[in-house]
């Protein structure tokens, strides 16, 4: 059916907005976005109906596009909505409508949601740093945001478990742990915890969903315990060996019980289903799926994150290891007085190019945290909303570093060449070094004025290492395209290489310590001639599409990824900022001098040509 496609209408039905997105077929056969609009959500009282939202966001659409009509067309004739629902194919490919002109009616009509709210788990398992986080892990990959782990080793006391999970309420428990053929009796207890817990699910009278993931052999005992005061769901072991790990089985119950259990209490949720040309996707699920789709594709590893009000969402593929965390306690506005709790003002002050008072930071935090729909009104302001937003993204990123991890318990073969190079069981799988792209995501980095600001914020975080591509989603349509790439992955792949993301420029970062004043890096070619100190930021102008051919030479102590001192030769891309070279050192260490700091920091907003306050 994909050949027959020529418009593509996807929206996205968010906590409070719902975001719509008209993609179209051009004369040369490429998908590209066409309009965007957006309307509240409308959940609540008086509508109580998710389908009136998505029917307002598309109207929005109409009237943009009515405005751009090809000649010979009258203003408003394209058409997204007939009979009060959106106009689409049916289910078999067949139109159910007949349009009289070609600008009436999408082909495909494909939707996200989380207006039902989150999905919200805890895991138990045997081992906290095994079982449990192997159970962290497939809640996480499969959109949770995860409440709290048990485990047998937690150091609780059964009672306090018990509290725990009366208190908290989760939509779903995961429950995991033993090998196949393994332990039972630790299983039986958890299960008995859980038991005597009773939880209730949030919404609804219906049985709280308990899905169990652990030893086959015990899977009996754990019914047995249990009883029928939840409703039991069993799927493949999620650690059938101590080698191997098997989390797909209990991502996709995860994701069916939650389309069933969370996302239908959205009032008009079964009318946006049968609207829709396929199943509708959870919104954090959806991204995930457009960054595994999209790195498998190319063949990269890709860091992304969606920094929102609230939470703060990480999403990496290294060698095609799909990983997700949420820090749900870590966000813009909601949760800004917890980025400064985690932190520090120590932490937060260090990126500003100005000193500033803690107690005055303070309390321009608070205020925005109960101001949250708050925009930074001077640039001052803004400055310091954007060294929030690095705290943020780094204490977010450090925590999806300790998830994604290989796996613990396990015994690896070495030779005598890695005594001394090769880390312990159970290390990070984020390798700097091997990163091809970094993806911004939410309203600091997508709406910050000036793309620069969206490159240093994402450079001082993550700190990337050797060449990496930075770049940012332009107006949040990942979700749209998430759920689309799942149907039609060519129309996804081009609106998303296209119009979503915008490349900043591909950033060249040294790693390991010089001397500073030094030349850490030489760069060289393509009419460029450039010498880079040791503690500097310099950009090499190129533009979008815009290909250099250069010859980057790092000094002799310093790596770029070929080995220490060795010169890299290849094509370096552009973007709306240029080609950066980053020769801070990495680590990143900022002097605990705070004027000495604040001439650093000022130093490297000019380099990346942004105004000083």
């Amino acid at each position: 059916m994909s050949g027959n496609i020529e418009r593509i209408v996807a929206t996205d039905c968010g906590s409070t907005t719902t975001k719509a997105i008209l993609i179209e077929r051009n004369s040369e056969g490429q998908y590209r976005l066409v309009a965007r609009g957006e309307a509240p959500t409308t959940v609540e009282k008086p509508f109580e109906d998710v389908t009136v939202g998505v029917l307002n966001a598309m109207t929005e659409l109409e009237e943009i596009t009515g405005e751009v009509m090809p000649e010979g067309y009258e203003v408003g004739r394209r058409s997204l909505i007939k009979d009060g629902r959106v106009w689409r194919l049916l289910k078999n490919g067949q139109s159910d409508m007949t349009r009289s002109t070609p600008f009436e009616g999408a082909d495909l009509y494909v939707s996200t949601s989380s207006a039902g709210g989150g999905l919200q788990m805890m895991v138990a398992g045997v081992v906290k740093s095994m079982s449990a986080e192997s159970a962290e892990r497939a809640a996480l990959g499969a959109g949770a945001i995860l409440m709290d782990t048990l485990a047998v080793d937690d150091g609780r006391k059964d009672f306090e478990k018990v509290e725990r999970l009366r208190q908290l309420r989760p939509d779903i428990i995961l429950m995991s742990g033993g090998t196949d053929g393994g332990t039972v009796s630790h299983l039986a207890d958890m299960a008995e915890v859980i038991r005597r817990a009773d939880p209730k699910p949030r919404f609804g009278d219906m049985k709280l969903p308990v899905i169990f993931a652990g030893n086959v052999e015990a899977r009996g005992a754990v019914k047995e315990v249990l009883g029928g005061g939840v409703s039991l769901k069993e799927v493949d072991n999620l650690r059938p060996s101590l080698e191997n790990e098997n989390l797909d089985p209990a991502r996709d119950e995860i994701h069916e019980l939650f389309l069933e259990h969370v996302m239908q209490q959205a009032p008009g949720y079964n009318k946006l289903l049968e609207w829709a040309s396929e199943e509708v996707m959870a919104t954090p699920n959806a991204v995930g799926k457009l960054m595994k789709n999209y790195a498998d594709q190319e063949g990269i590893n890709i860091l992304g994150v969606d920094i929102g009000g609230a939470t703060t969402d990480v999403f990496s593929v290294f060698g095609g290891t799909y990983n997700r965390t949420v820090s749900a306690n870590l966000g813009m506005s909601y949760s800004i007085c917890n980025v400064l709790k985690e932190s520090g003002t120590d932490n937060i002050g260090r990126w500003l190019p100005f000193e500033m008072d803690p107690f005055e930071m303070r309390n321009r935090l608070r205020n925005k945290m109960i101001r949250p729909t708050t925009i930074p009104q001077t640039y001052e302001d803004l400055l310091i909303e954007q060294a929030v937003s690095r705290e943020a993204l780094r204490l977010a990123f450090y925590h999806h570093k300790s998830l994604a991890r290989s796996l613990k318990g396990t015994q690896q073969q070495r030779d005598v060449g890695q005594i001394f190079e090769q880390a312990g069981g159970g290390e990070t799988l984020i390798k700097m070094m091997d990163l091809d792209m970094i993806i911004g995501s939410g309203g600091v980095l997508s709406h910050a004025p000036k793309r620069a600001q969206s490159a240093l914020m994402m450079m001082d975080a993550y700190e990337p290492e050797g060449i990496t591509m930075l770049t940012v989603d332009s107006i949040f349509m990942m979700p749209h395209l998430g759920v689309l790439s799942e149907h039609f992955f060519d129309a996804a792949r081009q609106v998303f290489e296209y119009d979503c993301i915008v490349k900043c420029g591909h950033c060249i970062a040294p790693v390991g310590q010089a001397k500073p004043g030094e030349v850490a890096i030489t760069v060289s070619g393509d009419g460029v001639s450039e010498s880079v100190k040791v503690g500097e930021i310099k950009v090499i102008p190129a533009g979008r599409g815009e290909f250099r051919e250069l010859t980057v030479t790092p000094s002799r102590g310093l790596d770029i990824g070929a080995g220490k001192g060795k010169a890299v030769t290849q094509k370096f891309e552009g973007g709306t900022v240029g080609i950066i070279i980053d020769a801070r050192g990495r680590p990143l260490n900022l002097s605990p001098d705070v004027k000495e700091r604040v001439g650093k920091n000022r130093e490297w907003l000019e380099a990346m040509g942004l105004p000083l306050p």
